[in-house]
């Protein structure tokens, strides 16, 4: 068999395996077991293996800032304040409270990563609509799903994707805002308006007018202010074109101490809980692109960009835009951005594309609950809860929702040039 057709066939059943998670095994698995069979057939050599892997380097270290940021924020019940604050403030209107849930999920996408709303506010505001008697809590769930994406490229920090997408090439924050500010108000709005419309008849319902808020614990503050302070780092980072993974993990690692020390508790109740296996997962992926690309696959995908850019950019950027959102559901984005980020650095494409390509990579998984991993996090969160949202009843949602939202945002994105 031919080795490239072999690597190929590999890639594509780790892939599957990601998103269908047989005798559900947990995703790193088959992410790391492809990668090692690729290496044990010798179709890629185990420097090239250890190459890839590194090339995650940043990925990795903004992954754990994050994920350790969040722990400790959910730990101290930060995001159980923000959600029965939302819930209190809606005053027993359910569109109110739909609205209120919606900023905060924005927020909290933008600034701590679409993971994090999928991971820890999911519980959150099953909780608060728990508090309040909702009869129907799915249109609020719902939200924590769709906002994750669709609020993921505001900030290069808001979605890890976005550091796959650009590699060592981030934009600094100053060029970052002009190319995506625009998109990302738009991509949030029609989502708010569409997912709005399509829960119109569940929202009908009574809830209470008042719950109790409970009280935001020392710890809760600090991690709060650990959060801002977090951004403001990242933010400064960004501005003076430097790498994001390193600010992330001191900072996230920092913020975790002091607000151990400030509540007394073990380290271990901030570490247990966190979901480690994205990291090798994150490394598996790496190494099977490595294949993808020793393949030739990434080189004939970066010739396609720049032959289609040299006949029309505007025309090459919807294409590769709409291509990659509808395949990051097929194949869910994680793989899909790496593979993408990868041609789109070697292609040397103007910059219209590649904001497209984004776009899509970020936006698109809002058709699907295998588009990306927050989707699944988030579907992992659901069932905790004891609730769940089938593949198909998502598809019905989200085929209302993404496309006009990733056509305003592609198309919003082409206007600077």
């Amino acid at each position: 068999m031919d080795h490239n057709v072999l690597i190929w066939g590999i890639v594509g059943l780790a892939t599957a395996g990601v998103i269908v998670r047989p005798f559900a095994l947990p995703e790193a698995i088959w992410a790391v077991a492809g990668a090692a069979l690729i290496v044990l057939l010798q179709l890629l050599s185990p420097h090239d293996a250890l190459s890839g892997i590194a090339k995650g380097t940043d990925v990795y270290l903004f992954l754990i800032g994050m994920m350790l940021l969040s722990e400790v924020a959910r730990l101290e019940g930060l995001f159980d304040w923000l959600a029965a604050l939302a819930a209190n403030r809606a005053k027993g209107s359910p569109t109110r409270l739909f609205l209120l849930i919606y900023l905060v999920g924005t927020v909290v996408t933008i600034f701590l990563s679409n993971d994090a709303t999928a991971v820890v506010l999911t519980p959150a505001v099953a909780a608060a609509v728990k508090a309040v008697k909702a009869e129907k809590p799915l249109p609020y769930l719902l939200i924590c799903a769709f906002i994750a994406n669709a609020a993921s490229f505001v900030l290069p920090i808001s979605n890890p994707a976005n550091l796959v997408i650009y590699g060592a090439h981030m934009p600094p924050l100053l060029q970052w805002l002009p190319r995506y500010l625009l998109p990302s108000i738009l991509s949030i709005l029609v989502t708010y308006l569409v997912l709005r419309w399509t829960q119109r008849d569940a929202l009908r319902q009574t809830i209470e007018s008042e719950m109790t808020v409970p009280k935001l614990s020392l710890g809760g503050k600090v991690a709060g202010l650990g959060i801002v302070a977090t951004a403001v780092v990242l933010l400064a980072a960004s501005a003076k074109d430097l790498q994001l993974g390193l600010p992330t993990a001191i900072a996230g690692a920092a913020t975790a101490t002091i607000v151990l020390i400030v509540g007394r508790r073990s380290p271990w109740h901030a570490v247990k809980d966190i979901s480690w296996g994205v990291l090798p997962l994150v490394a598996g992926l790496f190494v099977l692109v490595e294949a993808l690309d020793k393949s030739g696959l990434i080189a004939s995908i970066a010739a396609l960009l720049r032959s289609s850019a040299q006949g029309s950019i505007a025309g090459a950027a919807w294409g590769a835009g709409v291509a990659i959102a509808v395949g990051s559901n097929l194949v869910n984005n994680l793989p899909a951005g790496l593979i993408a980020g990868s041609a789109v650095q070697s292609a040397d494409i103007p910059d219209q594309i590649t904001r497209a390509i984004l776009i899509g990579v970020d936006l698109g998984p809002n058709l699907s609950v295998t588009g990306s991993l927050a989707t699944i996090l988030w579907l992992n969160a659901l069932r905790r809860e004891g609730l769940s949202v089938s593949a198909g009843a998502f598809l019905k949602i989200g085929v209302l929702v993404m496309p006009p939202a990733l056509l305003a945002a592609i198309g919003a994105s082409l206007l600077f040039g």
